[in-house]
């Protein structure tokens, strides 16, 4: 399995720090943050890896990784010439990605504490679709929010910040896609904000039935904000990845 690590976008809630850098090479603890997401597709036994990434930022993703030789994966780089949501940047992965391939998506800033490798496995065995991974937090309104059916459990759609969240599980930055996902990628339409969403292609994932889940019970983070950045930094201190 593939897997292609989103790592463009402009940072906008840690600036002035994302002024001179890509936010992704920010330090957390004492490595780039991009390293772990890197370590953390290695250890789930996936080693081939997309970085999508802005044209400013490749040369600094090289100097840290470089082929990806010394983390034990090997790298392939996409440019995102210009911000224009998640979706389309992980649309730019397709080249890379075979007819039929299943592959996993990480945000670049999502840090996980548990192996991902028991995700992998589960998505691996799921006939076709996709699978996200949940998790339970204190303030799921800063978070896409899964609707669960009551009749059969699954994922009806998901709610994007919503002001009155039904539950206190919100959708993590690491997805699971089969090739299918670039398909569905070409018929939707930009937001309000002029971005392809991803929580759109995910809600066309549910709306055929063929969206899973599975929950996260380690710590967690998406570390794109200060606050969650120092408490990234000292939860990972001294982590070698």
């Amino acid at each position: 399995m593939k897997a292609v690590i989103l790592a463009g976008g402009t940072g906008s809630r840690l600036k002035p720090l994302t002024y001179w850098t890509n936010k992704h090479l920010l330090p957390v603890g004492t490595y780039p943050m991009i390293c772990y997401g890197v370590t953390a597709l290695r250890d789930a036994g996936i080693r081939d890896i997309v970085i999508v990434t802005g044209r400013t930022a490749l040369a600094g993703f090289a100097d840290v990784l470089g082929s990806g030789r010394d983390w034990g994966v090997s790298l392939t780089y996409r440019v995102q010439e210009e911000a224009g949501g998640i979706a389309q940047a992980l649309e730019l992965a397709r080249p890379v990605i075979a007819s039929g391939e299943k592959f996993a998506v990480l945000l670049g800033d999502n840090l996980f504490e548990e192996n991902l490798g028991h995700f992998r496995e589960r998505f691996e065995r799921q006939p076709e679709g996709a699978m996200v991974l949940l998790k339970k937090v204190d303030d799921p309104r800063r978070y896409g929010v899964p609707i669960l059916s009551e009749t059969d459990g699954k994922i009806v759609r998901i709610e994007e910040k919503p002001e009155r969240p039904q539950t206190d599980f919100c959708v993590t930055g690491l997805y699971f896609y089969d090739s299918g996902v670039f398909d569905l990628i070409e018929n939707i339409s930009p937001s309000q904000r002029g971005e392809m969403e991803i929580t759109d292609v995910n809600n066309a994932y549910a709306i055929q039935g063929k969206l899973a889940f599975a929950k996260v019970h380690g710590w967690w983070t998406d570390a794109g904000t200060f606050e969650a950045l120092e408490s990234a930094g000292k939860k990972l201190k001294g982590f070698l990845p």
